[in-house]
């Protein structure tokens, strides 16, 4: 992520834990990392990957994509890049992201929040994707909708994988 990105989301993430009133040893604890990590991170320093973003979101109780709004860049590590395209503002919160994945990556996706369901389509290339121990091999134009409150893989072999992929938290009440 570049440095204007870095700066954007440590400003925002900081503005969002205040307005929550959480103090950032409350916020570090409740997602697994260091009280300096944090600081660093809201000081527009560090290198977060894309699960403590998760976490982050998760422990601030809103959705990935409302962290990651203010960021027009994709954001990525170990051969997958993600990007926001679009937010909707009902109920239950649906994000939709452009995800991008290079050649023989495997990505192990954490557990989201209770409810909160994935489905991508994919566009080109070849992936396996869903829960692990329950996965689906997919080939371009096919969709897969799969319950992402557990841990899941991302997938691909010799070739790139590009996909879209949509995250429908649960209802209000289960929503993060």
């Amino acid at each position: 992520m570049d440095k204007l990105s870095l700066n954007t989301l440590g400003q925002h993430l900081q503005s969002l834990r205040q307005q929550q009133g959480l103090s950032l040893s409350q916020l570090a604890n409740a997602a697994g990392m260091a009280k300096s990590n944090l600081c660093r991170l809201e000081q527009g320093n560090g290198n977060p990957t894309l699960d403590t973003i998760w976490r982050l979101a998760v422990q601030l109780n809103i959705p990935f994509g409302t962290l990651v709004a203010p960021i027009t860049v994709p954001l990525g590590e170990n051969g997958v890049q993600v990007r926001l395209i679009d937010q909707g503002k009902d109920s239950p919160q649906v994000d939709a992201y452009w995800m991008r994945c290079t050649p023989n990556t495997l990505r192990l996706a954490e557990a989201h929040t209770p409810g909160t369901q994935e489905s991508l389509t994919l566009i080109s290339g070849w992936l396996e994707a869903g829960p692990e121990g329950n996965t689906t091999q997919l080939t371009p134009g096919e969709t897969l909708t799969f319950p992402a409150d557990q841990p899941h893989i991302y997938r691909t072999h010799a070739a790139e994988a590009t996909m879209v992929l949509t995250i429908t938290y649960g209802e209000k009440g289960d929503t993060p």
